[in-house]
């Protein structure tokens, strides 16, 4: 059928088409395309001749042709052609050669190729005519179009599916639920190939669509979403307009019905029963109750209650927001004994109701829960629960305090047994009997040292120790008058010298332990043994203290400094005790303003005249001392320390060390002259101190022998040490006749060089050896310091000479 339609179309496009192209022959019309030249063109025009123009039909060709010869097109002609075929036609442009092609001779253009309108609506070309024995152009070239003339070949599409759309449940005939659109790709100004009408193929009974906007709207009233929470809708779009031959498309549309308050809660069961035991403390939970509700989200958001007075006053009832769950609590004790079985009600109902669905029903329903309490072996219970006692302090050891009641609350009524928590009356103050519970002091009270106790009270089932209840007892320590009152603090007063009589000279008061309830009340006077006093008088002032006047004129410190005044103080009981205290009183002298200045205490004046500040001056004038003293005293160590070290040193302890050759004996850069010189100086002074004969060991006096001490340096096999023995025993012989030498406790000892060196020596140490032919007289022109040198050298020259005569 769908082929058939399609040939009738094609028929009746065709039939269309021959009819316009019959209408356009019979109408030449000359039209000059665009670029023709200007009259009178040499290039366009010869002999004079009249310009021309093109004549030819507008150009449609058919989309999708099927057919298996070339498609005509149309015809361009040149009013210039007189069928002579002297004019060949050609064309240029957008598919010129491929699909579309021209007889040269006749200017007919046939289309070769299907084409597809949807994918390029027209082509452009350019038209020329030219001489077909000179092939210049004969007219201007001139543009065309060809148009594709469109067909419906395309169907509508849905292209923003899938659709999904909602709408709440109970909605009124013809609420808005979406809007869905198709397009079609077909021309939209050429016939009715794009004009597109909605409708509904699956789904009508509950959804209709507009046929020209495509808005799904609700048909029924009554949709239910704990009926059925969605449907799917299939949409048609046809072309055409809806005629017959239209092409069409579809999609499904999924349409969600939301939900809405509409169903109250109920409770599955209308009674529910639960069990606790009597000891479950308050805010146990007994059970959890819930309400079913068909609706979601918040419309099943609901609160429970009790609705019953007795049920408000034992039982708590929550919501568990998560669950929606009622969840029942203690709120009171449980008491098997007093009631075994409690019954709840509890009702549930909408947080949040819907006005528009309250003609529907009630949103709350109710229901009864049955509560058993179950019976547990209980400790026993105090009764009454006073927690507090009295006693007197000066009670007899064994006298009762107070008792103590407990009850076993269980139906046995076991008997009970009474004990003391040691742990809080560690010293056994006080002791209970077993059975009667009576609490009897165990110890002498003394309000003074403790005032209060507490202690806990263990009660227990004499069968089972295990159920022990325990209860806190204060005992308060009542107050009894057995402490004397006594002075404050041991009181010491000073008088003046020239004191006046009725002079205040000290205050006093007293202090007593004991706490009557009426409150203190003393009582002052002078002691028996101060009856014959004539120096001070008491007062007693009647609000618990006493002031102490002079009774007569002036006082001699040096007849006597100090008094004592003996004070008897007595409270107002009962019973009343009394005790004695004594006020020192010192004699001192004071100036014409009545201030002390000194008396016989060197430690009372110290404390009265130094102040603060001159105790902190005269510390730190005593700290600055010490400070310079100890500086003095490191100064002198390090100065003496210095002096010693200076008078110890001796160039004979000194070992002059270098390592270069030097220019000799005339040298005098390379090392320390001065201490050479020292101790030449030194051998001098020695020798000048011993210059009486040969025999007192001075150095000058024998040179030769002097000469002998230096070192030999030349090895030899038969070397005489001896040399070496003579020259240490002179050096120790001179220094223990010198007394102002200090002693020496080292000893050193000097031995040969070793082997000797492939360089001869530069010193002139070895010249006095035989063979040496050097003049050592020069040295006698050197001064007094060189003249013990001078002395050795030339001494030992002259030995040479007379052995050699």
């Amino acid at each position: 059928m769908a082929k058939g339609l399609q040939g009738f179309s094609w028929t009746m496009l065709l039939l269309f088409c021959a009819i316009q192209d019959l209408g356009a022959w019979a109408m030449h019309t000359a039209v000059e395309g665009p670029g023709l030249g200007q009259p009178g063109d040499p290039a366009l025009l010869a002999g004079g001749r009249v310009k021309r123009g093109w004549v030819w039909n507008q150009f449609f060709v058919v989309e999708e042709y099927t057919g298996t010869e070339p498609l005509y097109v149309g015809k361009i002609h040149s009013d210039s052609d007189e069928g002579d075929g002297s004019i060949k036609y050609t064309i240029s442009g957008e598919g010129a050669g491929t699909i579309f092609l021209i007889d040269e001779i006749t200017g007919d253009i046939h289309a070769t190729e299907r084409l597809d309108r949807e994918q390029k609506t027209f082509y452009t070309l350019r038209a020329q005519a030219r001489d077909r024995q000179t092939d210049q152009l004969l007219e201007p070239e001139s543009e065309f179009i060809i148009k594709v003339q469109d067909i419906n070949d395309s169907e509508p599409r849905f292209l923003e599916g899938p659709y999904i759309g909602s709408v709440a449940e109970l909605s009124p005939i013809g609420t808005s639920v979406m809007q869905v659109m198709a397009s079609d790709a077909d021309d939209p100004t050429y016939g009715s190939s794009a004009r597109i009408v909605y409708s509904v193929l699956e789904g009508e009974q509950h959804f209709t669509v507009d046929s020209k906007t495509g808005v799904i709207r609700t048909a029924v009233a009554d949709l239910d979403r704990e009926t059925q929470d969605r449907y799917e809708v299939v949409i048609r779009a046809t072309d055409m307009a809806g005629q017959l031959g239209g092409l069409s498309g579809s999609t499904t549309v999924t349409i969600v019905i939301t939900d809405v308050n509409d169903n109250p809660p109920r409770f599955p069961q209308k009674m529910y029963q639960f069990s606790i035991v009597e000891t479950a403390p308050v805010g146990t939970a007994i059970g959890r109750v819930k309400a079913e509700d068909s609706d979601v989200g918040e419309n099943t958001d609901m609160t429970y209650q009790v609705k019953d007075e007795e049920g408000v006053e034992m039982f708590k009832v929550t919501t568990d927001s998560n669950t929606q769950e009622a969840v029942i609590t203690v709120q009171k004790p449980l008491d098997y004994e007093s009631k075994k079985v409690h019954t709840v009600v509890v009702e549930a109902l909408n947080k949040f109701v819907d006005p528009r669905f309250v003609d529907l029903g009630t949103f709350r329903d109710q229901t009864i829960v049955r509560v058993s309490v179950l019976d547990v072996d209980e400790p026993p219970e105090f009764r009454p629960p006073s927690n507090l006692m009295e006693v007197q302090e000066d009670v007899h050891v064994g006298s009762v305090v107070g008792v103590v009641t407990a009850l076993d609350p269980d139906t046995a009524n076991h008997p009970v047994r009474y004990a003391i928590d040691r742990s809080t009356d560690a010293e056994r103050i006080f002791d209970i009997d077993a059975n009667t519970g009576a609490i009897v002091t165990g110890k002498v009270l003394d309000r003074e040292t403790a005032g209060w106790h507490n202690i806990t009270v263990l009660a227990m089932e004499a069968d089972n120790h295990s159920q022990v209840s325990r209860a806190s007892l204060r005992i308060r320590i009542l107050d009894v008058n057995d402490n004397p009152p006594e002075l404050a603090t041991p009181y010491e007063a000073a008088v003046c010298e020239d004191a006046k009589p009725g002079q205040l000279i000290q205050t006093i008061s007293v202090v007593d332990r004991d706490e009557p309830q009426s409150g203190h009340r003393f009582y002052f006077t002078l002691a028996p043994e101060a009856t014959n006093n004539h120096h001070f008088s008491l007062l007693d002032i009647k609000d618990n203290t006493a002031a102490v006047h002079t009774q007569r004129m002036g006082f001699n410190r040096q007849e006597q400094d100090v008094y004592l005044l003996p004070i008897l103080v007595v409270d107002s009981g009962p019973p009343a005790l009394s005790s004695t205290g004594t006020l020192t009183i010192r004699v001192c002298g004071c100036d014409s303003n009545g201030a002390i200045q000194s008396c016989n205490s060197t430690a009372y004046v110290v404390s009265a005249t130094l102040s603060p500040g001159a105790l902190i001056a005269l510390l730190v004038c005593v700290l600055i001392l010490v400070v310079l003293v100890l500086l003095i005293l490191t100064l002198k160590r390090h100065h003496k320390s210095h002096l010693t070290s200076e008078d110890d040193e001796d160039m004979r302890d000194n070992v002059i060390k270098y390592n270069d050759e030097g220019g000799g004996e005339q040298d005098t850069e390379a090392y320390d002259m001065s201490a050479l010189r020292s101790l030449y100086d030194f051998s001098e002074i020695k020798g000048g101190d011993g210059a009486g004969g040969p025999g007192d060991g001075g150095l000058s006096g024998n040179p030769t022998s002097e000469l002998h001490a230096l070192p030999q340096w030349v090895q030899s096999p038969d070397l005489d040490f001896s040399v070496f023995r003579d020259y240490i025993c002179k050096k120790v012989e001179q220094a223990d006749k010198d007394l102002s030498v200090p002693p020496y406790d080292s000893f050193q000892t000097y031995a040969f060089e070793g082997s000797d060196s492939p360089v001869p020596s530069l010193s002139s140490i070895n010249t006095w050896s035989s063979g040496s032919e050097q003049d050592f007289s020069y040295l006698g022109g050197w001064g007094p310091r060189f003249r013990q040198l001078a002395a050795l050298y030339a001494g030992r020259r002259g030995e040479e000479d007379s052995e050699e005569s």
